[in-house]
């Protein structure tokens, strides 16, 4: 049984290795790319012995129900030829490492030409519960759709669409000076927000290591460096402040509460929004999505895949967890290797 699951780690460790090596041979081919890679991707010595980690049983058995997006890319895009990719980003834990100050979450330019030139080829669009400002200061791409606060703040295609109400939706030019389509469904929360916001700087400047981050639409409270000790008086702070403002709710994330307005929108029907605007039908049998995700709020949008019974859910995670997708990366490096083949397969299909 070890030798089996041995093996299976050789695997997946092998696999890593070559789709890092990949990067590089993909980065020597690159024709006119502005864009430089900080370092080498790849290990120095390709060739030292491979070390297999601690064997997790569990993660063995989950990784069964959800195999490596990497070892399954081979099949997945023997279903897709001729048929329309739509890919869709996370940010924080997909495109960039969980850190410990969110303010420095700056994502490797290996990463950015890797979404530049997906987005070369497919749709491509980043849904964050960052600000959808501060997530475009971190990518920088005008090749991209942005979808911040949790998909309450979209910049998507400039077309009109009868089934959204137009009170949430402005016409704005994007940095290239193209029209595009600005979709607020929480518009009318942000004099709350902003209310709440300077109620939780000011209640919670007595406890060290908080972090309040203003994400437009949503206020997330970091405790990553708060102090075991604090964190019930903390909890406890955040929700008095809630608790004066109806219309609200409160979710956790990776050391983070987050205040949301109480709408139905969330991740998913911003997934639903873009595909709209793309002119795509979420169920259509002629487009496939593919969303890429880490956190709780990811579910969302792999349900909507999963019940439409179209795409590819993928969650990157190195710890068994329940989860809808139907396949998995490990972490940010892995999706680098992953976003670099689909890119490589876009460029190899385009003239087809």
């Amino acid at each position: 049984m070890r030798h089996n699951i041995a093996k299976l780690y050789h695997a997946i460790k092998f696999q890593r290795w070559l789709g890092k090596a990949e990067s590089i041979e993909y980065f020597s081919k690159a024709r006119h790319d502005k864009i430089e890679p900080e370092s080498d991707p790849v290990e120095s010595d390709p060739d030292k012995p491979i070390s297999i980690p601690p064997v997790d049983p569990k993660y063995i058995s989950w990784l069964k129900e959800h195999p490596s997006a990497l070892l399954a890319f081979p099949g997945m895009m023997s279903t897709i030829k001729g048929k329309q990719i739509v890919v869709f980003l996370d940010y924080d834990g997909t495109l960039t490492p969980i850190v410990d100050d969110p303010e420095r979450a700056f994502m490797s330019d290996a990463m950015r030409i890797a979404v530049r030139d997906v987005a070369r080829h497919f749709p491509t669009a980043i849904i964050s519960g960052r600000s959808r400002r501060k997530v475009y200061e971190f990518i920088k791409l005008d090749e991209v759709y942005y979808a911040g606060s949790h998909g309450m703040d979209i910049m998507g295609p400039s077309i009109q669409l009868d089934s959204y109400e137009c009170k949430y939706r402005k016409q704005a030019l994007d940095k290239q000076g193209n029209e595009v389509t600005i979709f607020q469904p929480a518009r009318e929360f942000l004099p709350a927000i902003q209310e709440m916001l300077s109620e939780l700087k000011e209640i919670t400047i007595g406890i060290p290591g908080v972090f309040i981050e203003d994400n437009r639409f949503c206020i997330s409270v970091h405790y990553r460096h708060v102090k075991d000790n604090d964190y019930p008086t903390l909890e406890n702070k955040v929700l008095s402040v809630l608790g004066q403002h109806s219309g609200f709710h409160l979710t956790k994330g990776k050391k983070v509460f987050e205040i949301r307005p109480s709408i139905k929108w969330n991740k998913g029907n911003a997934l639903v929004y873009l595909l709209d605007t793309l002119g795509f039908a979420a169920n259509s049998n002629n487009v496939v999505p593919i969303y890429i995700g880490d956190d709780k709020t990811d579910e969302d949008a792999f349900k909507v895949l999963k019940s439409g019974g179209v795409g590819y859910p993928i969650i990157v995670s190195s710890t068994p967890r329940q989860t809808l997708a139907s396949s998995s990366l490990r972490d940010p490096s892995e999706v680098l290797s992953f976003l670099i083949r689909l890119a490589r397969w876009g460029e190899e299909n385009s003239s087809q």
